[in-house]
C-alpha cells in the first residue's frame, strides 16, 4: 500500500488530524523561508504531546531542512526526538553520509537525464528504515525548494530508479489516485494540497482524509 506523508505540520491539532486521517509520516519544516516554518521549541512541544496522545500509533516524524549545517540538524533531531530527516536543498552526498542512514534527499530534476543522475547519486545513501523513502522527487522550480504546488512531470519521475521513491509536487485529493495509478510511486508527499485555501501551514482535516483515502485506494 502507498505510504503517505503530510508535510508542513505547524500545530498539534493538525498533527492529530493528520494521524487520524491515516498519514504514515508527518513532516515538520525547519526552513525559515518557508511559509510552513516551525521553531524548534514549538516542534518539540507538538511532537511530545503527539507521542503522549498516540503512543505506538504515532506516525513517523520527519524533520525537513534546506541547506542547513550538520550541527543544527543533529541538535534539532535530538531536541525534537526525530529519527528521520529530509534534506531538500543543495546538499552534498557527504552530508547524507554524516547523517548515518537517517536522512533521504529530495531532488528537483529539470530533465529525465538529471533525474536518473541524481537518483544514482543519492538513493544508495538513503535510510535503512523501510518505513522511510530512500529518495523524494519534487517538481523543479528555479528559486524555491518545494511547496510550490507544481506537478512533477511523468517523464522525469519515470527516469528515477530508486529503492523507495516518494512522489511530491502538485498532489491533491482529486488527482492523487490518478497519479499513483500512472506512476506507481512507493509513497506520496503533500503539503499545500491539503491546506485551507490561502492558509499555508494550516491543514484541512477533510482534505487530509480525502487525500489519504484516495492515495491508498486500490
Amino acid at each position: 500500500m502507498v505510504t503517505v506523508k503530510i508535510c508542513g505540520i505547524t500545530t498539534l491539532s493538525d498533527a492529530l488530524a493528520a494521524a487520524g486521517a491515516g498519514a504514515d509520516l508527518l513532516g515538520l519544516n525547519f526552513y525559515r523561508k518557508s511559509p510552513r516554518f516551525i521553531e524548534v521549541e514549538a516542534a518539540a512541544l507538538i511532537t511530545a504531546e503527539l507521542r503522549a496522545a498516540l503512543g505506538a500509533d504515532c506516525p513517523l516524524l520527519v524533520g525537513l531542512f534546506v541547506n542547513e549545517a550538520l550541527g543544527r540538524i543533529s541538535t534539532t533531531m535530538e531536541t525534537v526526538g526525530f529519527k528521520a530527516v529530509q534534506v531538500s536543498g543543495d546538499e552534498s552526498p557527504e552530508l547524507l553520509r554524516e547523517l548515518r542512514r537517517t536522512a533521504y534527499k529530495a531532488i528537483r530534476p529539470r530533465s529525465p537525464a538529471e533525474a536518473a543522475s541524481d537518483a544514482a547519486l543519492f538513493d544508495p545513501l538513503g535510510p535503512d528504515d523501510v518505513r522511510l523513502p530512500s529518495l523524494l522527487v519534487d517538481a523543479f522550480h528555479p528559486g524555491l525548494y518545494g511547496g510550490t504546488g507544481a506537478s512533477t512531470p511523468a517523464g522525469v519521475f519515470g527516469a528515477v530508479q530508486a529503492q523507495r521513491v516518494m512522489l511530491a509536487g502538485g498532489l491533491m485529493p482529486d488527482n492523487v489516485a490518478e497519479r499513483v495509478a500512472q506512476l506507481q510511486p512507493w509513497g506520496v508527499d503533500v503539503a499545500s494540497g491539503v491546506e485551507f485555501e490561502g492558509q499555508p501551514g494550516r491543514k484541512d482535516p477533510a482534505k487530509m482524509r480525502a487525500f489519504v483515502e484516495a492515495a491508498k485506494r486500490r
